[in-house]
């Protein structure tokens, strides 16, 4: 048998990094349908989370490494950061893969895929970052890096086939999973609340930083909802058991609070609400996939802000109001935030009815656009990528 023979009959190997909770549900996916597509012998290695090893992928890095946020977090985990990425490219550059696939992560992600590029592995990049938003430079380092990207959004693939860039708009996976019609009085059962009555769902974050700088002006913010509608309930979601305790001790502060912390399911709590407080980022989308009207919130610390203020391109952070075009829902940012502020945007968003009919059917709009089972759309490119057929 020759040397040629026995390439071509080598089982496929798909390396991939997901470095945080929502590129974990990502990944997930679309690792489920590539072990559909591709061959029983083909392994799935890298760094990921539990959603990914439940679906057969091998970490060799521990995902929680990845999971930072902001200029100066950043900073003060680079030396174990870099460590990392040095090491998988090593390893990589050694015996490549048929694939890399980055997802999400794109600090870490694009400088470790533009070295595997140069050294000839295959890239390709699943879920292009906010080039619209923000940084929008970053598009040359993509062209070094990416073989293909797969966009979420659909007015992303123009953007990259005018920079000379292969890109695909696979749809969102959220869109798939989330249904069209929210079952709130079934959540609410699952979750042990009374069928009746209003309940806001409160999603501060699912980093301990995040928790940590804006959960007591969220719980500071829910009290005094509480104070002027006392029949008022919250779900909180906590990510981990860690985070759990940490949204414990910010609640002690608030003893009379009628709040429910649900060890994960933050799809279900928001299935659950009436109205959503939500920081922003992917669980705006989740929001408003849930059909729920809501107030965007975030802080961060004033030097990252000041940064990403200046490099931003769109006047909203909110994936809801970006995908529309408009501010459709309220954002209240950095020292904006406070609990008076999120107190009376967020009752406005829960009582205003004519608003909640608006939203409802701007929200199934964007379902629809977005429910492209992107699945099966991103893992068709990825194994004709590592096929030799899609670069």
């Amino acid at each position: 048998m020759t040397g040629d023979t026995n390439h071509a009959a080598a089982p496929l190997r798909v390396a991939m990094v997901a470095g945080e909770p929502s590129g974990d549900l990502l990944a997930s996916s679309v690792l489920a349908q590539l072990h559909r597509d591709l061959p029983a012998e083909t392994r799935f290695f890298g760094i990921g989370g539990p959603r990914m090893g439940e679906v057969g992928f091998e970490t060799h890095f521990d995902m929680r490494a990845l999971t930072v946020n902001g200029y100066l977090e950043v900073v003060r985990h680079v030396p174990e950061i870099l460590r990392i990425r040095r090491n998988l490219a090593h390893q990589l550059l050694v015996d490549p893969p048929s694939v890399f696939v980055g997802v999400d992560a794109p600090d870490f992600n694009f400088s470790l895929e533009e070295k595997l590029r140069a050294a000839g592995i295959p890239t390709v990049h699943f879920v292009s970052p906010s080039i619209w938003a923000w940084r929008g430079g970053r598009i040359k380092k993509i062209g070094r890096a990416v073989d293909h990207m797969l966009c979420v959004f659909p007015f992303e693939a123009a953007i990259y086939a005018k920079a000379g860039i292969q890109a695909t708009y696979v749809g969102h996976p959220l869109a798939d999973t989330i249904p069209l019609e929210p079952d709130t009085h079934g959540a609410r059962a699952k979750l042990g609340l009374a069928p009746g009555g209003p309940v806001v769902t409160v999603l501060p974050g699912s980093r301990h930083s995040e928790i940590a700088r804006i959960g007591p002006v969220f719980l500071a913010a829910m009290a005094l909802m509480q104070e002027r509608e006392p029949a008022l309930r919250f779900v909180m979601p906590a990510a981990t058991p860690e985070l759990h305790a940490a949204v414990q001790t910010l609640a002690a502060v608030h003893p009379g609070l009628a709040l429910t912390i649900t060890d994960g399911g933050s799809h279900l709590a928001l299935e659950a609400a009436d109205a959503v407080l939500t920081k922003s980022g992917t669980s705006t989308l989740e929001a408003a996939l849930f059909k729920k009207p809501m107030v965007i919130s975030y802080k961060v610390p004033w030097l990252t802000g000041q940064i990403m203020k200046r490099q931003g391109y769109l006047p909203y952070v909110g994936l809801p109001n970006i995908l529309a075009g408009r501010f459709v829902v309220p954002e209240i940012l950095q020292q904006f935030a406070t609990p008076e502020a999120l107190a009376d945007a967020t009752l406005r968003q829960l009582t205003d009815e004519t608003n909640r009919r608006v939203l409802t059917q701007l929200f199934t709009e964007m379902h629809h656009s977005l429910r492209k089972n992107a699945g099966v759309g991103a893992a068709q490119v990825i194994a004709a990528v590592a096929a030799g057929k899609g670069r």
